[in-house]
């Protein structure tokens, strides 16, 4: 009988968290969460914080519930969202609470970035997709705003090395989000320092940077004490929540597209050098770090956020709908009725999702949807139709035709969606695992502690864990009509 070897994941994104078991007995991997907590920004005054030290809490509730339930651990690894940070002072202590991207503090910061350095000569150095909320303009919104805790700050952490340096004391950033900054020259593999000192944003604060597989310590011995363990380690995985999905997808082929799927839908494919190019520049592709050396090199899409605020909304208005009504009732409304582009400054920030998306639909000369139903269908559609237009830039970026496209994450459990976007990109999707970002997490700890040899190895892993179920395209003429509409909006 093989021997299981037990591993702690911690995956937290925009709207929940969880501390997740990965059983590992060499060949397969069983995957069980633990605990689950929500998350969300609050607001307090004009601003929008995350409540950092209350999720550290519930990780380390985590870590008590996997002690509890007798589990002996090989190590455990966190990865979050990307772009947030937290700036620690000359004794170690958080300068305030870590701000959420979807604060307004960054609005206009794009053109404020443009009068100092060229968006051309910005993407040069890093690679990074143009978006308001990166991590470049967050902290150029603080230098300009004459921020205290600028000059104040002795180490920047984005959020996953913030928890594991409460966990261990380690200060590093790893590698793939810290190239989801757009502080980060991927070429050079370093930190863009010349162009930071251009936009007066202090550079002594950066810390090393790691590869994910990195070995980055034992818990403070403080925890192992409180749990009543021996000090455990703990593993950078990719600790981008997006890199973390990408190492678990079982990609078809070299040329598979990927999708991984919820708040947001983040399409790409993988690279083995950044593809650093006028076209990537023309379309807005990103070139963010993977595992083993790779390019995850892609488009940040509006994904569920959407379908979410919706849901948000109604329930708070009475109407408590669960997933599986709302997309029956998406089911029974008219199909390519009306589209909206998900990415439109619109629906970027919470509010009442729905009277936008019927305002959307008003000012561009469409019937605006009349009923839950027709809301969430055209947003899922809509979100298809985007998936085509950003496979079609990904191809032309890369100067090659691609294949399949596999969906991983939460949103595979939206088969409306999986069969919107077959249908839409005329492409076979493979839709699985759900839990590619828990299972990469996994993974590349026991990468990191010797149990698995390569990343092709990792991925037969995930194809031996866990089904695969495949959509093919249907009523081909109506989506080349719709996307041909749809095209005037975005």
């Amino acid at each position: 009988m093989a021997m299981t070897t037990n591993y702690l994941a911690y995956d937290l994104g925009a709207s929940s968290g969880r501390a997740v078991l990965g059983r590992f007995d060499g060949a397969r991997l069983n995957i069980e969460e633990i605990h689950r907590f929500p998350n969300q920004g609050i607001p307090i005054g004009n601003s929008y914080y995350w409540d950092a030290l209350r999720l550290f809490d519930e990780m380390r509730t985590g870590l008590r519930q996997a002690v509890r339930a007798g589990e002996s651990l090989a190590g455990m690894g966190c990865d979050t969202w990307g772009v947030d940070y937290g700036l620690l002072d000359a004794h170690d202590n958080l300068l305030g609470n870590p701000y959420c991207y979807r604060d307004t503090r960054t609005q206009g910061m794009l053109d404020k970035a443009f009068e100092r350095v060229s968006r051309k000569d910005i993407f040069a150095q890093t690679g990074i997709q143009f978006m308001e909320l990166n991590t470049l303009y967050q902290l150029l919104a603080q230098r300009l705003a004459l921020s205290p805790q600028l000059d104040m700050a002795c180490t920047f952490l984005t959020m996953p090395d913030l928890f594991n340096f409460w966990f261990t004391g380690q200060k590093v950033c790893e590698y793939s989000n810290a190239t989801t900054t757009q502080c980060y020259n991927p070429r050079q593999k370093a930190w863009a320092k010349e162009m930071l000192d251009t936009f007066g944003i202090p550079t002594g604060m950066l810390p090393e940077v790691v590869s994910p597989g990195t070995v980055l310590g034992p818990i403070r011995k403080s925890i192992a004490d409180e749990m009543g363990i021996s000090p455990i380690d703990v593993i950078a995985p990719a600790c981008h929540d997006t890199g973390s999905a990408v190492a678990g997808v079982p990609l078809s082929s070299p040329d598979a597209v990927y999708i991984s799927c919820g708040t947001w839908a983040l399409m790409g494919a993988e690279l083995t050098e950044p593809a650093i190019n006028e076209k990537a520049l023309a379309h807005n592709f990103t070139n963010e770090g993977g595992v083993d050396n790779t390019i995850r090199f892609l488009k940040n899409i509006s994904g569920l956020w959407l379908v979410q605020e919706c849901r948000r909304v109604w329930a708070l208005a009475g109407n408590d709908y669960s997933w599986e009504q709302l997309m029956a009732l998406a089911m029974d409304a008219e199909a390519l009725a009306a589209f909206i582009d998900p990415d439109h400054a619109d629906f970027g920030t919470p509010g009442d999702m729905p009277a936008r998306i019927r305002a959307f639909c008003i000012r561009t000369h469409q019937p605006p949807p009349d009923s839950e139903g027709a809301i969430i269908r055209t947003a899922l559609e809509s979100l298809a139709l985007k998936c085509r237009s950003v496979l079609d830039q990904l191809e032309d970026a890369l100067g090659k035709t691609l294949g399949d496209v596999h969906i991983v994450g939460g949103g595979i459990h939206n088969t409306l969606l999986c069969q919107f976007i077959a249908s839409a990109t005329g492409r076979a999707v493979l839709s699985g695992p759900a839990e590619a970002t828990a299972m990469g997490n996994v993974l590349m700890q026991a990468m990191g502690k010797g149990q698995i040899a390569s990343l092709d190895e990792l991925r037969d892993i995930v194809r031996a864990s866990t089904p695969i179920k495949t959509y093919l395209p249907t009523d081909a003429d109506a989506w080349t009509e719709a996307f041909e509409k749809f095209q005037q909006f975005i």
